[in-house]
Parts: structure tokens; sequence; C-alpha cells
């Protein structure tokens, strides 16, 4: 039986899908995606919470980040059927919109991975604020953004520090378990996106760089100024970068 994904929608028009990263729930796509797709016109915007975040469950037989995208594939037949979707993901929520996409090429228009979490992250450069201020936020804050201002604080309160619900056993089990299997196929070929920070500590650039001899139709671009927090850090650049993928798809 297919677990139940509880989800936020918007919009009318093309399905397009987007996953959130680890920790939170569809509130942060939501928050830093939704004005930019929004403004495009034309989307029925998806935010989905993932298995085992918010207000989707995850059963004992959800074990692993494969058991995650048989949940996903799941959901993209209950919201499009046979419509191609366009997919999207920040973090970890990347690293599965990319293997969906693997695994489903013929159901996915067009893939954008922000700050993607990859098998094979390298180079990953220590935490350097270029707007530093110690007395804003908390701790937490500074350790993850590399932009401490208030308008980011803002941003990050809003949509990123409201707790989530998380099944922390079911993270420990996907988690024992989270690479995917790579797809025996070509994978997906269709237009791509791959954004990350220059100053993104936590996955770094390098790694989504190699993604460019993986995706024959991707744009990629690496933003300086901004760490894993891309989309509450640099919202304009993120938002001209998404429209550029949308007009290609």
């Amino acid at each position: 039986m297919q677990p139940r994904v509880h989800r936020v929608e918007h919009g009318t028009g093309r399905p397009v899908v987007v996953l959130h990263g680890a920790g939170v729930d569809h509130r942060e796509p939501l928050a830093a995606f939704d004005p930019a797709l929004a403004a495009h016109g034309g989307l029925r915007r998806i935010y989905p919470d993932l298995p085992g975040s918010g207000e989707s469950p995850a059963p004992p037989a959800v074990r692993s980040a494969d058991d995650v995208l048989d949940v996903l594939a799941g959901l993209l037949d209950e919201v499009a059927g046979p419509e191609p979707v366009l997919l999207a993901g920040h973090s970890a929520g990347g690293y599965y919109a990319a293997g969906l996409a693997d695994r489903l090429p013929g159901r996915v228009a067009g893939l954008a991975l922000v700050c993607p979490l990859l098998d094979g992250v390298r180079d990953v450069p220590p935490h350097r604020p270029v707007v530093r201020d110690d007395a804003l936020g908390d701790r937490e804050f500074r350790d993850y953004a590399v932009v401490q201002t208030p308008e980011v604080l803002a941003r990050y309160r809003a949509a990123v520090e409201p707790p989530a619900a998380q099944d922390a056993a079911a993270a420990e089990r996907i988690g024992a378990r989270w690479r995917i299997t790579p797809p025996a196929g070509p994978g997906f070929a269709g237009p791509t996106l791959v954004v990350a920070g220059r100053l993104d500590s936590t996955v770094g650039y390098a790694a989504a760089l190699d993604l460019l001899a993986r995706y024959p139709r991707a744009t990629a671009a690496v933003v300086d100024g901004a760490g894993h927090a891309l989309p509450h850090e640099r919202p304009d650049v993120l938002a001209a970068l998404l429209g550029e993928w949308l007009a290609r798809c």
C-alpha cells in the first residue's frame, strides 16, 4: 500500500514538484521557491513532505533511499498521472529529485537541483561568512548562513527554524541505506539546472559541477556570496536561474 504523502499545492497548470532537504518540511521550499515559480505563471506548484518528515508517515517498509523513491514515484502518479512533471529539490531533496529523474526519465520534463546532496561530495570548504554578525540570531543560524543579515534571519526564522515533525527511527533506517541505486540506463537527459553556493560548507560546490558530465542539457551556476542557505541568501539569483530553466523546459 502506498504511504500517504502530505503536500501543499498552489496554482494551476503544468505540475512542478519541489522536494525539501533534511530536518525541515515542505515549508522551506514553499518559502524559497514559490515566489519565483508563482511569478512565472501557469504552474501547479506541489510541495510534499518527504516520508518521515512533517505530516508524511514513513512506515517500517520504508527502509532506504530507494524505498523513498518508490513513494515519490507513487506521488507522481497521484498528482500528475502520465503527464511529465517538472522536478526540483534543495539539499537532500535535490538528491532524491536527481534519483527520481534518473529512474523515471520519461516522467520528468525538467530537473532543478539547488545545493544538492550528492554521493561523491568533495572539497567542502570551511564555514566562512561573507557578512558576519555575532549578535544576530542563534549559533545554529550563524553556523548555517554565510550572509548574516536581518533579512536572511527573517527568512530563516519563517521557513527553517520552525520545528518540523521528524520520525527519528525512520531517519535512522533510511540514513543507514542512503545511497540510491544507480539507473540501469543512461538516466535523465532533459533540461537541467544545477545551482551551488561557492561557500557551501555542507555539501560544497565541486561535486555539483561534476554533474555537467552526467546531464547533457545542464546549466550550472556557482553563486558567489552564498552557502547552503543559498535560496534564502540570494533569492534574486535563484529566481533568475529558475526562470531560465523554466523557459528551457
